[in-house]
């Protein structure tokens, strides 16, 4: 388990976490969500023990990650773009993840063939795309404890998307934190959340009971509506002519209740998804417009 109590990191006088309180259940797969620059990578990156953090602390098994050699050898850290050395390939990397972590070679020569990776290029010479499916790859086959990603589907094709998602889901025994801003990606595969926003976390807990709070409607009435004609607060609101679309927070059928007394043409409930929610908790924070 990842316990996280009262972190602050600033570089110089920009503070980017200030305060931040979070618990990373044993088992999860995880979801970092925020706008740029809203701390995602550092706290990654001190969570592996990359940066040290100005205040509070992060506990990994209930020990304190800050200098401690060996809980770091239970982390795999990947962050958006990787270090490696100028002739570095993947099979000398290979070599090196198997002095530091249990590797498996049968899982990677699985994602190895799926991605099509050359094991004796120099990494350099890879793609972006080709450069996050060898580390990913690598990433799946050393099995950590502790999983760190940092835009871990950032410059994959949808067939490479698919064979990640798959890959975490098989990781059975793993926690897995991944910050992404492919939100129907962390959909498909994360059972927890936090969203970073102003240095804290301004909301965090099971993705599948925050979207359970959120309901989308659309509504047609006899004359052109307008967000004041609806009876509760609106996350967002759509209106052309006299057909809107709509996302609420509340009880479903008091909702519908409510809705069905303004005599409508006709009411339908559409699916959210967690991309949806993301831009109505950021609009409401008024990043967008």
């Amino acid at each position: 388990m990842i316990e996280i109590e009262g972190l602050k990191k600033s570089y110089g006088t920009k503070t980017v976490l200030d305060g931040v309180h979070l618990t990373v259940p044993d088992g999860a797969v995880f979801g970092l969500v925020g706008i740029n620059g809203a701390g995602k990578s550092t706290l990654l990156r001190l969570i592996a023990d990359v940066l040290r953090p100005d205040a509070g602390v992060i506990r990994i098994d209930g020990e304190s990650i800050t200098g401690n050699a060996e809980k770091r050898r239970e982390l795999f850290f990947l962050p958006d773009d990787p270090y490696y050395a100028s002739g570095t390939t993947v099979e000398k990397l290979i070599g090196l993840y198997q002095t530091f972590y249990p590797f498996d070679k049968a899982v990677f020569e699985r994602f190895a063939g799926a991605f099509h990776l050359e094991l004796r290029t120099p990494i350099r010479n890879f793609s972006k795309g080709m450069k996050r499916q060898a580390f990913a790859a690598l990433a799946l086959a050393a099995r950590p404890r502790y999983l760190l990603l940092d835009e871990a589907f950032d410059g994959l094709d949808p067939l490479a998307r698919l064979e990640l998602k798959r890959g975490l889901i098989e990781m059975e025994g793993s926690t897995v934190l991944i910050s992404s801003h492919s939100l129907r990606e962390l959909e498909d595969i994360c059972n927890g959340f936090a969203l970073l926003d102003g240095g804290t976390v301004a909301d965090a807990g099971d993705i599948h009971d925050a979207l359970g709070k959120v309901h989308k409607f659309q509504i047609a009435l006899e004359a052109p509506v307008t967000r004041e004609d609806l009876p509760f607060e609106c996350l967002s609101f759509e209106a052309e002519g006299r057909v809107a679309k709509f996302i609420v927070r509340g009880d479903r059928e008091e909702i519908v209740q409510k809705l069905r007394a303004l005599s409508p043409l006709f009411v339908e409930e559409i699916a959210v998804d967690f991309e949806e929610l993301f831009l109505c908790e950021v609009q409401k924070r008024g990043y967008v417009s």
